[in-house]
């Protein structure tokens, strides 16, 4: 299990935007879920979706405007919605600590995993590549989480030499994206997509011996936050549960 426990691993730091809702309760033990704004290296902000345990709450005061550090894995699962399987994504926190001194990389996760669906490579109307990967990252008790990923430049043209089945290491950034999407010929609604940008993949070989999450580390991401990677990014985020 403690092997599985490395397969996924996020770092945040950020703000609480939300009051706290009860989500479900499992085994006896209450979760709740609140949202947390996390800024990007550029102006804007990601918003993400956190769950955690009534047994974390004990330790730890969640309110909004408060600054937090949460540690934790991100998790997926299938929720019926309007008639159709979706897939849902919220960052399972393990570890919530009171936020005293910004690092240099305030949103950073590292994925150990399998691509599930072939990678989708295509470019855009200023020729830039974009690769997207359905990574499938096994946790405890023969469950997996399928985590959307995107990748930019030099990493997209990588993503078209990998096949399903095969098993790669990702690091980057866990970004939320509003998109509209069109339900009737005059009518669209705003909906989000949750995806994880990388900045760093290799074949899972390559690096056994590599200490897989270091935090703090300078990274150099290969992508970019215009508005011009919207469609693409919704395209991918609505087949997924397909």
């Amino acid at each position: 299990m403690d092997n599985l426990m490395q397969n996924n691993k996020i770092y945040l730091e950020g703000t609480c935007i939300g009051e706290l809702e009860f989500s479900h309760k499992m085994f006896g033990e209450g979760f709740y879920t609140f949202r947390m704004e996390v800024p990007r290296l550029s102006d804007s902000r990601d918003i993400l979706p956190i769950t955690i345990s009534e047994r974390l709450l004990m330790d730890v005061d969640i309110r909004k405007g408060k600054q937090i550090i949460v540690e934790g894995q991100l998790r997926s699962y299938n929720k019926y919605v309007s008639g159709s399987n979706r897939l849902i994504l919220t960052v399972f926190a393990r570890d919530i600590q009171p936020l005293e001194e910004r690092s240099k990389n305030p949103n950073q996760i590292f994925l150990n995993g399998y691509v599930c669906k072939r990678p989708v490579y295509r470019t855009t109307p200023f020729g830039r590549e974009i690769s997207d990967i359905l990574l499938a990252v096994n946790r405890a008790y023969n469950k997996s989480d399928y985590i959307p990923t995107i990748s930019w430049g030099r990493n997209s043209r990588f993503c078209k030499s990998l096949n399903v089945g095969d098993n790669i290491k990702i690091w980057g950034r866990l970004q939320s994206r509003e998109y509209q999407k069109k339900v009737e010929e005059d009518d669209s609604i705003t909906k989000v997509a949750y995806e994880v940008s990388i900045s760093k993949l290799e074949r899972a070989n390559e690096s056994d011996n590599e200490d897989e999450m270091n935090f703090g580390r300078d990274y150099k991401d290969d992508y970019d936050d215009s508005e011009e990677f919207d469609e693409f990014s919704s395209q991918q985020h609505e087949k997924i549960a397909e």
